[in-house]
């Protein structure tokens, strides 16, 4: 069912607290989506309605098993890790934990050297044998300092010149994003650091794990309070005005929620290719990026990165491209300033909170999904209290959002 914006947001705005229906309507089974019903179901004791258009939950997390039994991760591996105590003993909740420290090579001038740049790719890669102090010399000398750092080109030219800024970014942003790195925020580049030391791994986290059985038993045990009820294959759209609910989740893309009413934010999408390979290891480490090579950008082996034993491997190739499901918000000044305008339309609304990185147009990792998720549930509770000491009949009742056409 195809809903105006005007329709939904006069649903939202007429929705009602009573004893029939729900208190929370959750748009998305995802992190942001998975996380607030939890909480929302077991601390404030509310009766909680998720649905998600896709017939699984876990959202982008969502692994399973493929037809030879490898553990895969149908949307591009997912790779857990956070410096935040709180985040990871939060989750530890619902999983035991794997330990894993990712490792990334580069395919560059044909060797596959370390990703993030390290002491050991520039020895590799120019037949040197520097130390890391001789390294952080080496490094000044080919490095064009910029004055102004005001785009991702300016941030990898001025720690590690020219040279290298083609060599691993240049090609690797282009294919990524469909554009220049110096027609894109400084964020974007800014993510990956430069080693003067030999740590080969991808990320430096107090918190490096996987969960042991999986993201999708994660968010079986996160959704099985008897106060949570879940709709799969449904689109929110179809129920929004059919079911009774006071207050709103919503994790999708936000410029869809107003229905595009200033205009399409840009997105990223991605083609994955997977396949089966019949030996026990396709390559040496869980991801190999391509800068420069083929269409794809990167190549991922499930089982280095899950631990599992198995006679064969699955591996995934990944084609960034412009249609499909939305997955990167693309950071540009000029996007940013039209997800502005999206913004204080959704501040302008009560009864709805927009919770993740496609509903607030943010580039997140999932440990800040989480971390965004319990703040708005800290949030939520702050004004329902707020709401509760208010005197009877303070509030102006509404209709029901059911009513409206």
């Amino acid at each position: 069912m195809e809903k105006r914006s005007d329709n939904l947001i006069q649903a939202a705005g007429a929705a009602v607290p009573g004893k029939q229906g729900f208190d929370h309507l959750i748009v998305g089974a995802g992190f942001a989506g998975s996380v607030l019903a939890e909480r929302l179901a077991s601390d404030g004791q509310t009766q909680v309605l998720i649905v998600d258009k896709r017939p699984h939950i876990g959202g982008n997390a969502y692994d399973r098993y493929d037809d030879s039994g490898v553990l895969i991760h149908p949307y591009g591996p997912h790779i857990f890790h956070t410096n935040s105590a709180d985040i990871f003993e939060y989750l530890s909740r619902f999983t035991a934990w794997r330990p894993y420290q990712h490792r990334v090579l580069a395919s560059v001038d044909g060797q596959r050297v370390p990703l993030p740049i390290n002491l050991d790719t520039i020895n590799q890669l120019y037949g040197l044998q520097l130390t890391s102090f001789e390294m952080e010399t080496w490094l000044e000398s080919v490095a064009e300092k910029r004055d102004e750092i005001r785009n991702s080109e300016d941030v990898i030219v001025n720690k590690v010149g020219r040279e290298l800024y083609n060599k691993f970014f240049r090609g690797y942003t282009r294919k990524q994003w469909a554009l220049d790195p110096s027609e894109l925020d400084a964020s974007v580049t800014a993510r990956v650091p430069t080693r003067t030391n030999r740590d080969d791994r991808y990320f430096t986290d107090t918190y490096q794990a996987m969960p042991l059985h999986g993201y999708t038993r994660m968010f079986e045990r996160m959704l099985a309070h008897p106060n949570i009820k879940v709709m799969l294959n449904t689109d929110y759209r179809a129920i929004v005005d059919l079911v009774p609910w006071r207050h709103m989740v919503y994790s999708g893309p936000v410029d869809a929620f107003f229905n595009f009413k200033h205009g399409k934010l840009p997105y990223r999408s991605i083609r994955f290719e997977h396949r089966t390979v019949a030996q026990a290891e396709f390559q040496p480490v869980g991801t190999v990026n391509y800068p420069n090579d083929y269409g794809y950008t990167r190549i991922s082996e499930f089982k280095h990165i899950t631990g599992q034993q198995h006679a064969q491997t699955s591996i995934v190739y990944e084609y960034p491209c412009a249609e499909g499901d939305p997955y990167y918000p693309v950071p540009r000044a000029q996007n940013a300033a039209l997800y502005r305008l999206y913004e204080a339309e959704a501040e302008a609304l009560d009864n709805v909170s927009f919770v993740g990185r496609l509903a607030t147009y943010k580039y997140y990792n999932m440990d800040q999904v989480v971390g965004q998720s319990l703040a708005t549930y800290k949030r939520i509770c702050q004004r329902s209290a707020e709401a509760a000491s208010k005197p009877a009949g303070a509030a102006l009742a509404r209709a029901p959002s059911s009513v409206v056409a």
